[in-house]
C-alpha cells in the first residue's frame, strides 16, 4: 500500500479545512444565548400620572444590565387610578407566564398576592404588609412577595406637627381618606391617637372615588383649618384636582408624596419615591437571578423628604416659618 503524498499547497489547504471544521464544532457546542426573562409591571395609575420615580425604576434596571427587547420582555398594564381594575390586570399579566410581577401601592400588592401564590412579586412601595397579610414578617416575608414598606403610620405625627407649625391657631385637621384603603385607615387611626397630645381635633372625610373629592373639601372647609390627604391611589391619580380643591377652599394641605406638591399642593413629607423605586429595581434584579422573594427582607425607607411650595403658600396667604424652610429638602418658588 502506497502512502498518500501531498504538495505543500495541498497540505496547507487540508490544515485550513481541518481548522475550520474544528472551529465550527466549537460554535455548534457553544451555549445558546440566554432566554429573555419576562417582567410584568402593573401600574395603579395611567402613563401620564405615574409616580415620578417610575422612570428611575427602568433606568436602574438598565444600569443592572437588563435591556428590554434583548434579555427582558415587559408586559405593562395601567389601572388608571381604578382599584377595581387591579385584580383583572394582575390575572392577565400572570397568565402571560411572567418571571416576576412588579407593582406598587397596598391595593396593588393585595391584588397581586391574590392573583398568584407562585410567581415572584416585588412591590416598590406598600403600607403595612404584615398587618394586611401580605407577609409573615418584614425580616422573613415567606411566600412569594417582597419589596419596600412605606411605614406611613409611623410618620403621620410629623404631618400634624408640620401643619401646626405652619397654620396659626390650628385647632382641627381634616383627613381626606378612602374608606376602602387599609393604609388610609391605619394612618387615620394613628392620627386620631396622636392628635389629642397636640391639642388638635381630627375630622375624617371619606372619599371612595374621585366624584367625592369636591364635597369632602367643601365640608372640610367648614370644620377644619387644614387638611391631610391620606395615602391612596385614587387621590394620587387625581392629584391635580385635589391640589386645586385645596387651593379653591383655601385649605393648607400636606400630602403623602411629593407629586402633589409638583401639582400645586402646599407641602409633602414622605419617603423618597425615587430612591424606593430604584431600590425596587435591585430587588427585581435579584429575583431574576434566582433569589426567592420570601428570603429577601422587606425594607423600610431610610430617606424622607420635605418639599414646600412657596407659590402655593403665597396664594393661600400664609407664611411658611423659617424653621420649616431650613429643614426642607426642596423649596419650589
Amino acid at each position: 500500500m502506497r502512502a498518500c503524498r501531498l504538495s505543500n499547497g495541498s497540505s496547507i489547504l487540508l490544515l485550513i479545512t481541518a481548522a475550520a471544521l474544528v472551529g465550527s464544532s466549537w460554535v455548534l457546542a457553544a451555549d445558546p444565548p440566554p432566554k429573555a426573562m419576562r417582567l410584568g409591571f402593573v401600574d395603579p395609575h395611567s402613563p401620564s400620572t405615574d409616580l415620578r420615580g417610575v422612570n428611575e425604576f427602568w433606568q436602574r434596571l438598565h444600569e443592572l444590565g437588563w435591556e428590554e427587547g434583548q434579555n427582558l420582555v415587559v408586559e405593562r398594564r395601567w389601572a388608571g387610578g381604578r382599584i377595581d381594575r387591579l385584580p383583572g390586570l394582575m390575572a392577565e399579566v400572570v397568565a402571560n407566564n411572567v418571571d416576576v410581577l412588579v407593582t406598587y401601592s397596598t391595593p396593588a400588592a393585595l391584588a397581586a398576592k391574590r392573583a398568584t401564590s407562585t410567581v415572584p412579586i416585588v412591590v416598590a412601595s406598600m403600607g403595612d404588609p404584615v398587618g394586611t397579610g401580605e407577609a409573615q414578617s418584614l425580616a422573613r416575608p415567606g411566600g412569594n412577595l417582597t419589596g419596600l414598606s412605606l411605614g406611613y403610620a409611623d410618620i403621620a405625627g410629623k404631618w400634624l406637627e408640620l401643619l401646626q407649625e405652619t397654620v396659626p391657631r390650628l385647632s382641627a385637621v381634616a383627613l381626606i381618606s378612602n374608606p376602602d384603603s387599609p393604609v388610609s385607615a391605619s394612618c387615620a387611626k394613628a392620627l386620631a391617637a396622636i392628635a389629642p397630645t397636640l391639642r388638635l381635633k381630627i375630622r375624617v372625610f371619606g372619599v371612595p372615588g374621585p366624584k367625592a373629592f369636591g364635597g369632602a373639601f367643601k365640608q372640610a372647609r367648614r370644620q377644619a383649618q387644614a387638611v391631610i390627604v391620606l395615602p391612596d391611589p385614587v387621590s394620587l391619580e387625581h392629584r391635580q384636582e385635589v391640589a386645586a380643591l385645596a387651593a379653591r377652599y383655601r385649605l393648607p394641605a400636606i400630602y403623602f408624596v411629593r407629586d402633589f406638591v409638583d401639582a400645586g399642593g402646599l407641602m409633602a413629607y414622605a419617603p423618597d419615591s425615587v430612591a424606593m423605586l430604584r431600590r425596587a429595581a435591585e430587588f427585581v434584579d435579584k429575583v431574576l437571578k434566582g433569589a426567592k422573594p420570601g428570603d429577601l427582607p422587606i425594607e423600610q425607607p431610610t430617606k424622607f423628604e420635605l418639599i414646600v411650595n412657596l407659590k402655593t403658600a403665597k396664594a393661600l396667604g400664609i407664611t411658611i416659618p423659617e424653621s420649616i424652610l431650613l429643614r426642607a429638602d426642596e423649596v419650589i418658588k
